[in-house]
């Protein structure tokens, strides 16, 4: 018995190492860099690109990091060289945790407190507590959501392994607004694309989950069809492409919900009834 248990004890020891090395791995701060003899202000300038993390150097391209004004291509070498050699001392991670706190970045003005105080209630969670484990923030136009998602990105990497989700609601109702005109669409997706690329790092590089809403418009060609519901997502080819899992949600019959895989890597096409209810999302048949 006392074999088993320190087997056990030992085990447990094993794995809060695995953990602690995952942590150290995906958080690694960029100031660890001053140890490998970059200075302190070509750090600051890294850190105003939005790149916090020893992954985040890794993650961007050479390309990428000569826009960075006041950085030398010689500076830049040094910068990935030093990078390596933090990364090469580290342990491959063990993806793993469990999630904490959630930023939401809402850029139509439909974030409501008291929705998610109901949802609390019904799962026996303090409801003050779970509103202070979201961080919310009002995107107004399609820059200022590029800059909040800069600026979620850092607090990632100030509260190291806090945050698990990052939701933004939508994703491409500030780009309709600002880019409205047909000559205005290879910029939209241009910059559509370039958000959507960060938001992938971010993913990869905090190790947290990326949610976003999207919209859907009327197929003018699909009334020509046998297409039961001729709407098609907004953004086009750039937005399919970024998103691993697609979810298309549609109203049914009364207070019926319908969510369909569009597109999953991992699982067939399928489709499956809900409701909304004041608590939250509930099973369609009561």
């Amino acid at each position: 018995m006392a074999v088993e248990y320190a087997q056990r004890d030992q085990m447990v020891a094993e794995a809060e190492q695995l953990l602690e090395d995952d942590e150290e791995l995906f958080y690694t701060e960029i100031d660890d860099l001053q140890n490998h003899g970059i200075g302190a202000a070509d750090i600051n300038k890294l850190k105003s690109a939005g790149i916090c993390t020893i992954r985040g150097v890794q993650m961007t391209t050479r390309k990428n990091l000569c826009k960075i004004k006041g950085l030398s291509e010689a500076k830049i070498d040094k910068i990935k060289e030093a990078a390596g050699k933090i990364q090469a001392m580290q342990l491959p991670p063990s993806m793993g945790g469990s999630s904490s706190k959630a930023a939401f970045i809402d850029t139509e003005g439909t974030f409501r407190p008291d929705r998610i105080r109901a949802i609390a209630k019904r799962f026996q969670i303090d409801e003050d507590a779970a509103l202070e484990n979201i961080l919310v923030a009002r995107a107004w136009n399609s820059d200022h959501q590029m800059d909040l998602i800069t600026e979620v990105a850092a607090r990632f990497a100030e509260e190291k392994g806090i945050y698990r989700l990052l939701v933004i609601d939508s994703i491409i109702a500030l780009f309709r607004t600002d880019y409205s005109g047909r000559g205005e669409l290879a910029e939209r997706q241009q910059k559509l694309n370039a958000m959507l690329n960060r938001l992938s790092k971010i993913a990869e590089e905090y190790n947290v989950a990326v949610y976003i809403t999207n919209q859907v418009s009327s197929d003018p060609g699909g009334g020509l069809t046998f297409v039961a519901d001729p709407k098609k997502p907004v953004g086009g080819h750039i937005l399919a492409h970024a998103s691993t899992t697609r979810l298309s949600l549609r109203k049914g019959r009364g207070e019926e919900r319908i969510a369909k895989v569009y597109d999953s890597p991992d699982m067939p096409e399928a489709e499956a009834t809900y409701a909304i209810a004041t608590g939250g999302i509930t099973d369609a048949s009561g």
